[in-house]
């Protein structure tokens, strides 16, 4: 985090150890080719913008049952309501259910390369974790989670590298896991993934957890999905309920509902996503890039011959924002949004310019 200064002598010694996490920048002195937060290109349809404008009147509270926008979701993916629960955004729910399943005596376990946000969930929580190691190609060892006995949070696809595991590969985790909660983070599943959505009502240890901030076109709106058992869904809304009842507002359950109601818009722009990221894929390899095999809305891209820092600063400098992240393993790479075909060939451009000045 950037602009944050000593802490006061107030501050708790139980959080002396907190690492919070990093957002992806988001400059306001420059116009930039902004290709570094995962955001969709594409702006919500004007009637998802109107149900937002014309909702609930703000003098009221919002409705904490969250009741319509449950039996839209209920309708759109064919589940019952009592197995879903919304959310602040979806890493609201990722918090939650840290609070709601971990502690001493039930640590949690996910990737050392995914979201960001699982060890600081872990430390806040004071939760002991394991981070287990991607293999060599970057890819998820199912047997390393097998019969682990702990809590176990996946993101799939997972990020920044793209790679998704099959529904069939989650359900070999979640049934030799039936003491512990699993959680599979589908934040990315839009754009190519398998949803483990088939197997909740298989198994009640599977949360699935989803958002409308990448293919909804609704980040700035914070709103966040996910499906359980009954019981891990009561779990939750008991923490919810307990913490901030009115955890959406009414303009975002307004503009959730409208969202839904245009699964169309949705799936053409999701197809569009896919279609610009192979052509991308296809530009960036014919450049020397190694790319990782990608299903979500971004790339996970470096080139033996350029270093990973440099080449996020170059970029930047030249007006086009990548995400750039210094852990060791994943240093040389770069994680690209996949934008609008405009945005990537500028992106391809300024990489055919830096290579040959190189």
């Amino acid at each position: 985090m950037t602009g944050i200064s000593a802490m006061s002598r107030f501050f708790s010694s139980k959080f002396k150890g907190l690492e919070p996490y990093t957002p992806g920048e988001q400059p306001k002195d420059t116009s930039y080719v902004k290709l570094n937060t995962n955001e969709s290109p594409f702006p919500p349809l004007k009637a998802v913008t109107d149900a937002a404008a014309s909702c609930r009147p703000l003098n009221l509270y919002s409705d904490p049952t969250c009741s319509d926008l449950i039996a839209k979701l209920a309708e759109v993916y064919k589940i019952s309501p009592d197995r879903i629960i919304p959310s602040n955004g979806s890493d609201e729910t990722l918090y939650f259910a840290f609070l709601a399943f971990c502690d001493s005596g039930h640590p949690a376990v996910f990737p050392d390369i995914t979201y960001g946000f699982y060890p600081v969930f872990a430390q806040i929580t004071n939760t002991p974790y394991t981070e287990i190691p991607l293999k060599e190609d970057m890819t998820i060892d199912i047997n390393d989670y097998i019969g682990i006995n702990k809590n176990i949070f996946i993101a799939n696809p997972n990020a920044p590298t793209g790679i998704c595991l099959t529904t069939g590969e989650i359900e070999q985790i979640v049934k030799s896991n039936p003491s512990n909660v699993v959680v599979i983070d589908e934040a990315y599943v839009d754009f190519g993934g398998e949803s483990a959505l088939p197997l909740v009502e298989k198994y009640d240890n599977l949360l699935v957890v989803r958002t409308f901030s990448k293919s909804r076109s609704l980040a700035g709106a914070r709103l966040g999905f996910s499906f359980g058992s009954p019981g891990l869904i009561n779990d939750l809304n008991t923490i919810r309920f307990s913490t901030n009842p009115y955890n959406i507002n009414s303009m975002t359950l307004a503009a959730g509902i409208a969202s839904l109601e245009n699964e169309d818009y949705t799936i053409e722009n999701c197809n569009t996503i896919i279609k610009n990221r192979e052509y991308t894929t296809d530009k960036l390899r014919s450049l020397g890039f190694e790319i990782l095999p990608s299903c979500a809305n971004f790339i996970f891209a470096k080139h033996a011959g350029l270093d990973g820092g440099w080449l996020y600063a170059e970029l930047k400098r030249r007006g086009v924002l990548v995400r750039h992240f210094t852990k060791e393993r994943i240093c040389q790479y770069n994680r690209i949004t996949i934008g609008s075909m405009d945005q990537m060939n500028v992106l391809i451009s300024e990489l055919e310019d830096i290579l040959k000045e190189r």
